[in-house]
């Protein structure tokens, strides 16, 4: 069996394992920061310096419900901006990212934290459903635009206050 060598690492699954450590030792927070996730990645050590990918891939590569520019991954999921939770089947996501990876592949993983895949299938049970009225308002955006396609936006509201005392 080969072992795997740490800087072997994909960037993206560093991610994942700074996350999902963070969610285990602080099972009472719902999300984590951006820089709460790089500080975790920082301190474990997965490197032997902290790759500059860090911040970006936890920022907008791994995020699930952001468009990909252009990282796919969807293995974290932002719940209001700057802070993400690890990605549960069920969430929103962007279509773009339909098909994309969700957690890391156990091979491509150190030996340690393997566990943490098995871990993160009993955390995220039930817990998608926790986002669902924030992302039903998402669905939303751009709904009600060919209500006005063919007048202005405020001549739009004008008419609609016209006999208004």
């Amino acid at each position: 069996m080969e072992i795997l060598v740490a800087r072997d690492i994909k960037v993206a699954d560093e991610v994942w394992i700074a996350t999902a450590l963070l969610h285990r030792e602080h099972p009472s927070n719902a999300e984590f920061s951006v820089e709460e996730i790089v500080e975790r990645a920082r301190k474990e050590k997965l490197t032997e310096n902290l790759r500059p990918g860090v911040y970006i891939h936890a920022q907008m590569h791994c995020v699930a419900n952001r468009p990909p520019n252009p990282g796919r991954y969807r293995m974290l999921f932002e719940t209001r901006p700057g802070f993400r939770r690890l990605y549960c089947a069920g969430d929103l996501f962007d279509p773009k990212r339909d098909g994309a990876k969700t957690v890391p592949l156990a091979t491509d993983i150190p030996e340690q934290y393997r566990e943490l895949l098995s871990w993160q299938r009993e955390w995220c049970k039930g817990r998608s459903q926790s986002s669902s009225r924030f992302n039903s308002l998402l669905a939303l955006e751009g709904s009600g635009r060919d209500i006005w396609t063919d007048e202005h936006a405020d001549e739009y509201i004008d008419r609609l206050r016209e006999g208004w005392e």
